[in-house]
């Protein structure tokens, strides 16, 4: 069964479910739309569906930043309640408040 609704938003701050780290959402696939090199570099017993919305996100963890493409059923939100510090969220978003970084500009 293809999921195409995204249960989060551009703006939101998640965290992975299994790896550390956690990101502020900037963009949203409906579905998997990444390349098949990169799907099969997973292990295949983590590999996600393709068949769910897909997230991209400015990452941190303890010791960088970077950008992630994580699968929806990967993610849960964030409930620290603390701003990421990646350096590229000025570029894209406002300051963060009530616990969410708003959209300087429409992406698409």
């Amino acid at each position: 069964m293809l999921k195409t609704d995204a249960k989060y938003h551009i703006g939101q701050v998640l965290r992975h479910r299994k790896h550390p780290f956690r990101g502020v959402v900037f963009d949203v696939d409906a579905m998997f739309s990444n390349t098949d090199a990169w799907y099969d570099a997973i292990p295949e017993d983590a590999r996600p569906d393709k068949d769910q919305p897909f997230y991209h996100l400015l990452a941190e963890n303890d010791q960088s930043y970077y950008v992630a493409y994580v699968s929806e059923q990967n993610l849960v939100p964030d409930e620290t309640g603390e701003p990421v510090t990646h350096p590229d969220l000025p570029d894209l978003f406002g300051d963060f408040e009530d616990g969410r970084y708003p959209l300087q500009f429409q992406l698409n």
